[in-house]
Protein backbone atom coordinates (compact mmCIF):
# COMPACT_ATOMS: atom_id res chain seq x y z
CA UNK A 1 0.00 0.00 0.00
CA UNK A 2 2.87 2.27 1.10
CA UNK A 3 4.26 1.35 -2.58
CA UNK A 4 1.63 2.57 -4.18
CA UNK A 5 1.01 5.58 -3.23
CA UNK A 6 4.32 6.87 -3.38
CA UNK A 7 4.54 5.17 -6.87
CA UNK A 8 1.38 7.65 -7.62
CA UNK A 9 3.08 10.90 -5.69
CA UNK A 10 6.37 10.04 -8.59
CA UNK A 11 3.52 10.25 -11.32
CA UNK A 12 1.92 13.34 -10.31
CA UNK A 13 4.76 14.83 -9.70
CA UNK A 14 6.58 13.70 -12.90
CA UNK A 15 3.20 14.94 -14.44
CA UNK A 16 3.54 18.54 -12.80
CA UNK A 17 7.12 19.36 -14.08
CA UNK A 18 6.47 18.46 -17.42
CA UNK A 19 3.01 20.40 -17.51
CA UNK A 20 4.79 23.31 -16.91
CA UNK A 21 7.97 22.51 -19.14
CA UNK A 22 7.86 24.33 -22.25
CA UNK A 23 10.13 23.47 -25.05
CA UNK A 24 12.08 26.44 -26.96
CA UNK A 25 11.89 24.81 -30.29
CA UNK A 26 14.94 25.12 -32.75
CA UNK A 27 13.75 27.20 -35.91
CA UNK A 28 15.54 28.43 -39.69
CA UNK A 29 16.21 31.68 -40.44
CA UNK A 30 15.46 33.60 -43.52
CA UNK A 31 16.23 37.46 -45.12
CA UNK A 32 14.06 39.23 -43.30
CA UNK A 33 15.23 42.73 -44.86
CA UNK A 34 17.88 43.25 -47.98
CA UNK A 35 17.98 47.11 -47.83
CA UNK A 36 18.34 48.14 -43.89
CA UNK A 37 18.83 51.46 -42.53
CA UNK A 38 20.10 52.80 -39.65
CA UNK A 39 19.12 55.36 -38.07
CA UNK A 40 22.37 56.34 -36.96
CA UNK A 41 25.65 56.34 -39.29
CA UNK A 42 28.99 54.46 -37.71
CA UNK A 43 29.19 53.58 -34.06
CA UNK A 44 27.10 50.37 -32.69
CA UNK A 45 25.02 48.73 -35.62
CA UNK A 46 21.44 48.13 -34.24
CA UNK A 47 19.26 45.79 -36.05
CA UNK A 48 16.39 45.94 -34.11
CA UNK A 49 13.17 47.89 -35.30
CA UNK A 50 14.36 50.54 -33.07
CA UNK A 51 17.67 50.83 -34.62
CA UNK A 52 16.63 51.68 -38.43
CA UNK A 53 14.32 50.62 -41.37
CA UNK A 54 13.88 48.59 -43.85
CA UNK A 55 13.25 50.00 -47.35
CA UNK A 56 14.06 46.56 -49.71
CA UNK A 57 12.73 43.75 -48.60
CA UNK A 58 12.72 39.69 -50.08
CA UNK A 59 9.94 38.76 -52.88
CA UNK A 60 6.57 39.03 -51.85
CA UNK A 61 7.47 39.05 -48.02
CA UNK A 62 4.68 40.27 -45.80
CA UNK A 63 4.23 43.66 -43.96
CA UNK A 64 2.25 42.64 -41.24
CA UNK A 65 4.15 39.84 -40.08
CA UNK A 66 6.10 40.69 -36.92
CA UNK A 67 9.74 40.25 -37.05
CA UNK A 68 10.88 36.81 -36.64
CA UNK A 69 7.97 35.38 -36.41
CA UNK A 70 7.39 33.61 -39.64
CA UNK A 71 8.44 30.31 -39.30
CA UNK A 72 5.08 29.39 -38.21
CA UNK A 73 3.29 31.06 -40.77
CA UNK A 74 1.40 28.30 -43.50
CA UNK A 75 3.29 28.13 -45.33
CA UNK A 76 6.69 29.60 -43.98
CA UNK A 77 9.24 31.60 -44.54
CA UNK A 78 12.38 29.36 -44.47
CA UNK A 79 12.99 27.30 -47.91
CA UNK A 80 15.37 24.17 -47.08
CA UNK A 81 16.82 22.80 -50.17
CA UNK A 82 17.22 18.94 -50.71
CA UNK A 83 19.73 17.52 -48.90
CA UNK A 84 21.56 15.18 -51.34
CA UNK A 85 22.81 17.91 -53.43
CA UNK A 86 21.28 21.39 -52.48
CA UNK A 87 23.70 22.80 -54.94
CA UNK A 88 21.62 21.63 -58.11
CA UNK A 89 18.77 22.44 -55.76
CA UNK A 90 16.04 25.55 -56.99
CA UNK A 91 17.56 28.43 -55.82
CA UNK A 92 14.33 30.33 -54.89
CA UNK A 93 11.30 28.78 -53.03
CA UNK A 94 8.63 27.94 -55.45
CA UNK A 95 6.46 26.42 -52.66
CA UNK A 96 6.76 22.80 -53.73
CA UNK A 97 10.42 21.90 -53.67
CA UNK A 98 13.18 21.20 -51.15
CA UNK A 99 13.07 19.34 -47.79
CA UNK A 100 10.83 22.69 -46.43
CA UNK A 101 9.04 24.14 -49.50
CA UNK A 102 8.99 28.18 -47.80
CA UNK A 103 6.74 30.54 -48.82
CA UNK A 104 6.69 31.73 -52.83
CA UNK A 105 9.74 33.65 -53.90
CA UNK A 106 8.99 32.55 -57.80
CA UNK A 107 10.16 35.84 -60.13
CA UNK A 108 7.41 37.66 -60.83
CA UNK A 109 6.52 39.07 -64.59
CA UNK A 110 7.71 41.88 -64.47
CA UNK A 111 10.32 41.92 -61.34
CA UNK A 112 8.15 44.48 -59.30
CA UNK A 113 4.47 42.38 -59.21
CA UNK A 114 6.32 40.54 -56.16
CA UNK A 115 6.67 44.38 -54.18
CA UNK A 116 4.55 46.75 -53.04
CA UNK A 117 0.81 46.88 -51.76
CA UNK A 118 0.80 43.64 -49.07
CA UNK A 119 4.31 43.11 -49.38
CA UNK A 120 7.77 45.49 -49.02
CA UNK A 121 9.64 47.43 -51.85
CA UNK A 122 12.06 46.16 -54.20
CA UNK A 123 15.66 47.15 -53.35
CA UNK A 124 16.73 49.68 -55.16
CA UNK A 125 20.54 51.14 -54.90
CA UNK A 126 23.89 51.93 -56.95
CA UNK A 127 27.20 50.64 -57.74
CA UNK A 128 28.97 50.70 -54.76
CA UNK A 129 26.78 51.39 -52.96
CA UNK A 130 25.99 49.40 -48.50
CA UNK A 131 23.14 46.65 -48.40
CA UNK A 132 22.91 45.97 -45.12
CA UNK A 133 20.67 42.68 -44.58
CA UNK A 134 18.86 41.19 -41.73
CA UNK A 135 18.04 38.14 -40.56
CA UNK A 136 16.33 36.36 -36.96
CA UNK A 137 18.57 34.63 -35.15
CA UNK A 138 15.91 31.64 -34.52
CA UNK A 139 17.82 30.43 -31.65
CA UNK A 140 20.55 29.76 -33.61
CA UNK A 141 23.12 32.63 -31.97
CA UNK A 142 23.84 30.95 -28.65
CA UNK A 143 27.44 30.24 -27.75
CA UNK A 144 26.95 26.44 -28.38
CA UNK A 145 26.15 27.42 -31.92
CA UNK A 146 28.92 27.82 -34.83
CA UNK A 147 29.06 31.00 -36.31
CA UNK A 148 28.52 30.10 -40.27
CA UNK A 149 28.85 32.20 -43.01
CA UNK A 150 25.95 33.37 -44.41
CA UNK A 151 26.43 33.76 -48.40
CA UNK A 152 25.28 36.79 -50.72
CA UNK A 153 24.99 35.51 -54.45
CA UNK A 154 24.49 38.44 -57.08
CA UNK A 155 23.38 36.99 -60.13
CA UNK A 156 25.26 38.78 -63.70
CA UNK A 157 22.33 38.05 -65.51
CA UNK A 158 20.56 41.70 -65.92
CA UNK A 159 16.66 41.45 -66.42
CA UNK A 160 16.76 37.76 -67.06
CA UNK A 161 15.05 34.90 -65.23
CA UNK A 162 16.59 33.08 -62.44
CA UNK A 163 19.83 31.77 -62.87
CA UNK A 164 20.43 28.11 -61.37
CA UNK A 165 22.37 27.79 -57.69
CA UNK A 166 25.34 26.60 -59.02
CA UNK A 167 25.72 29.53 -61.41
CA UNK A 168 24.60 31.68 -58.40
CA UNK A 169 27.96 30.38 -56.05
CA UNK A 170 30.10 31.38 -58.78
CA UNK A 171 28.74 35.10 -58.27
CA UNK A 172 29.46 35.12 -54.33
CA UNK A 173 30.03 38.84 -53.50
CA UNK A 174 29.89 38.67 -49.59
CA UNK A 175 30.27 36.17 -46.51
CA UNK A 176 28.49 37.36 -43.61
CA UNK A 177 28.79 36.31 -39.84
CA UNK A 178 25.29 34.26 -38.94
CA UNK A 179 25.98 35.35 -35.21
CA UNK A 180 26.29 39.25 -35.91
CA UNK A 181 23.70 40.07 -33.44
CA UNK A 182 21.95 42.70 -31.35
CA UNK A 183 22.56 41.60 -27.51
CA UNK A 184 19.57 39.67 -25.90
CA UNK A 185 17.92 37.02 -23.88
CA UNK A 186 15.44 36.34 -26.51
CA UNK A 187 17.40 34.18 -28.57
CA UNK A 188 14.42 32.98 -31.30
CA UNK A 189 13.95 36.63 -32.16
CA UNK A 190 17.59 38.64 -31.90
CA UNK A 191 17.90 40.91 -34.78
CA UNK A 192 21.15 40.01 -36.72
CA UNK A 193 22.50 41.00 -39.91
CA UNK A 194 25.30 41.73 -42.15
CA UNK A 195 26.84 44.42 -44.71
CA UNK A 196 28.37 44.65 -48.03
CA UNK A 197 29.29 46.54 -50.91
CA UNK A 198 27.25 46.38 -54.27
CA UNK A 199 29.93 44.80 -57.06
CA UNK A 200 29.77 46.24 -60.44
CA UNK A 201 26.91 45.54 -62.71
CA UNK A 202 25.29 47.26 -65.57
CA UNK A 203 21.91 48.90 -64.33
CA UNK A 204 19.42 46.69 -64.68
CA UNK A 205 17.48 44.49 -62.09
CA UNK A 206 19.32 41.10 -60.60
CA UNK A 207 18.63 38.39 -58.49
CA UNK A 208 20.41 38.62 -55.01
CA UNK A 209 20.34 35.64 -52.98
CA UNK A 210 20.91 35.02 -48.71
CA UNK A 211 22.05 31.21 -48.34
CA UNK A 212 23.04 30.15 -45.03
CA UNK A 213 24.19 26.54 -44.06
CA UNK A 214 22.88 25.23 -40.45
CA UNK A 215 24.15 21.84 -40.74
CA UNK A 216 25.93 19.65 -43.45
CA UNK A 217 23.92 19.85 -47.02
CA UNK A 218 21.13 21.78 -44.99
CA UNK A 219 20.88 25.03 -46.28
CA UNK A 220 18.28 27.50 -46.50
CA UNK A 221 17.64 30.76 -48.83
CA UNK A 222 16.15 33.82 -49.37
CA UNK A 223 15.61 35.52 -53.02
CA UNK A 224 15.04 39.15 -53.92
CA UNK A 225 15.18 41.21 -56.93
CA UNK A 226 17.45 44.49 -56.65
CA UNK A 227 17.47 47.04 -59.02
CA UNK A 228 20.56 48.41 -60.05
CA UNK A 229 20.19 52.51 -61.41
Amino acid sequence: MVLKSSFTMLVVATLAVFGTYTPQAEAHSWADCIDWKFNKSGGKQDWSDKGGKCVGYARRFPLHKAFGSLDSADPSRHYQQVHKNPNSALPCSNRKAGVEPGSDETRANPPSKAYGGKYGQMTVTSVGDTLCVRWPAKNHAKKNEPNGMVQINLSKAKDSKDISQQELLKNTIAHLPYKNCNPGSNEDRRACGGCFKVPVRAKGTYLLQWRWMLNKNEWYTSCADIQIK
